[in-house]
């Protein structure tokens, strides 16, 4: 069911609220994937900050989508050397 919910979250760019250790976090969820311990995770980009973290699935409790909150990634610029 998590996974359900985190891919039509990152397809429909909606922001997601959950509890992460019993702490409330708010993500713009980018991908999912399993780390090299052969856990799955999602990473997204934290509330209020540039940090884009990986979250642990069985961490995570009390998922809600916010549906009225969509966002555009954001896509790191490189210069290019002239």
């Amino acid at each position: 069911m998590k996974t359900y919910i985190f891919l039509t979250a990152i397809r429909n760019r909606n922001k997601l609220k959950f509890l992460y250790d019993l702490q409330e976090t708010f993500i713009e969820p980018y991908y999912l994937a399993i780390d090299k311990m052969g856990k799955k995770v999602i990473y997204g980009k934290v509330k209020h900050s540039n940090e884009v973290r990986k979250f642990n699935y069985e961490r995570i409790s009390n998922i809600r989508v916010l549906n009225n909150f969509r966002f555009s990634p954001v896509i790191p610029i490189i210069p290019q050397a002239s």
